[in-house]
């Protein structure tokens, strides 16, 4: 059968740069036309909680031995705060290299939008984050759409399958139906993506217009470049290292998501479709239902490098360059006060906002500089937080011996292509779970 969805990609381009011509020539009517992308934005933040819940369940439940659940949390959460320290240190140098706020003037108009920022990125506190993870009901974190929740519930109820044995495979079995159902109707929602990039980008580009870039464009073209170095550097080579995948095959079988991501500015919109296609790469069904809902939260690679050279930039723009201490001090608590909000749109600008608001305030009015630029660069942090937990999904299958190498290879080389009408893997000579080989 042929691929009816290369069309649809083929029609989200075309809806991109209709939506930048839009933009340009009639900003007024772009604006208008930000619902269509908010819109679509929304319908898959709908689908986001139930797939998260339907594959952990399947992922945790399924697995016979429960301390395999906390060793492949245990190897996820360590190489993010590792990456996470190294996207920091990159920003640093990069940063401080560029010195990109040097001879920038703040206006009014910059110092009010900083000011409404800081206000968002200082509404919750360490405490109320943690604190914010428990649902009010047991069905509540599927109405409010909050990713940990949602990942606290479906853990709890897959260790009770667990313990429950085979009294819990008629539930599990059900669980499974329902996956299906949820990703046939992701299945349906995409094809209106295209509507959903074309107002989403007509949108940002009738607000913010080509003029007001000239003067960004040191710092933009930085961090572009710099997330780009970042992941052909440290991930590329690191991926190659431990799973002998090569990263220009793994990126390219994930095109369709990240043009996805591009256009809608959010990773997660991609979310869903990343679980599946993992688990079509060979990876197996418990690793990929940890591993990427938690990097989701806490692997921000593209936000880590995104709060260092946007604080750098602030304090050199207002006149009050940070000295290196205070440097890392300011940005590990932004990192830390970021987790959870990956997939969010201008996350990161409140995260920045509240987090100078903390710990120096005279530098929050400084904010209002890049307030018309954050947009644009979340694209290359939405991209940058995407190719880091893909590949940290197939490095930590690979550590924990539940990577099909022989499968990755066949499906990279298209051999095995990726169910696209249904976003579900068919191939049933490849169950997505699977125990791992003994070790030692």
């Amino acid at each position: 059968m042929r691929d009816r969805t290369r069309y649809l990609y083929l029609a989200v381009i075309v809806a991109v740069v209709a939506g930048v011509a839009i933009g340009l020539v009639w900003p007024d009517l772009g604006k208008e036309l930000k619902p269509l992308g908010t819109a679509f934005v929304a319908l898959i933040k709908m689908m986001i909680s139930p797939i998260i819940f339907c594959t952990i369940v399947l992922g945790v439940g399924s697995v016979t031995k429960a301390a395999k659940v906390g060793r492949v949390g245990g190897l996820a959460l360590g190489y993010f705060i590792a990456m996470s320290t190294v996207a920091l240190v990159i920003g640093l140098v990069v940063g401080n290299l560029l010195d990109p706020g040097a001879g920038l003037q703040l206006s009014d108009a910059a110092r009010q939008s900083a000011e409404a920022e800081a206000a968002k990125g200082s509404e919750a506190s360490t405490v109320d984050f943690l604190l914010g993870i428990i649902p009010a009901t047991l069905v509540s974190a599927f109405t409010e759409g909050q990713v940990l929740q949602t990942l606290l519930v479906a853990l709890l109820a897959g260790f009770a399958l667990q313990a429950m044995g085979a009294k819990g495979a008629p539930i599990l079995n059900g669980v499974a139906h329902i996956q299906r159902l949820v990703f046939r109707i992701l299945a349906m929602i995409m094809w209106v993506a295209p509507v959903g990039a074309f107002g989403a980008i007509a949108a940002v580009v009738g607000s913010t217009g080509v003029d007001a870039l000239r003067s960004f464009a040191v710092i933009m073209i930085g961090f572009y470049v710099t997330c780009l170095l970042f992941v052909c550097i440290v991930l590329g080579p690191l991926l190659w290292l431990v799973a002998r995948v090569n990263l220009w095959s793994l990126l390219t079988y994930l095109r369709r998501e990240f043009l996805l991501i591009l256009s809608t500015s959010s990773s997660e919109s991609a979310l869903p479709r990343l679980i599946a296609k993992m688990e079509h790469l060979g990876v197996s069904r418990p690793v990929v239902g940890i591993t990427v809902p938690t990097g989701y939260s806490f692997n921000l690679d593209g936000t880590a490098i995104y709060l260092t050279m946007a604080t750098l930039f602030v304090a050199s723009a207002t006149g009050s360059p940070l000295g290196l201490g205070e440097q890392i001090s300011l940005l590990l608590f932004m990192i830390i006060a970021s987790k959870g909000a990956a997939g969010v749109t201008g996350s990161g600008l409140a995260t920045l906002a509240g987090g100078l608001q903390s710990h120096r305030p005279e530098l929050v009015d400084g904010v209002g500089l890049i307030v018309g630029i954050d947009r644009f660069m979340s694209e290359a942090r939405a991209l940058t937080n995407f190719a880091g937990n893909a590949v940290a999904t197939v490095l930590v299958g690979t550590w924990t011996g539940e990577f099909d190498r022989d499968r990755a290879a066949q499906v990279l080389s298209g051999g095995a292509p990726f169910d696209e009408a249904t976003l579900l893997d068919e191939d049933e000579e490849h169950p997505p779970a699977k125990e791992p080989a003994p070790v030692g």
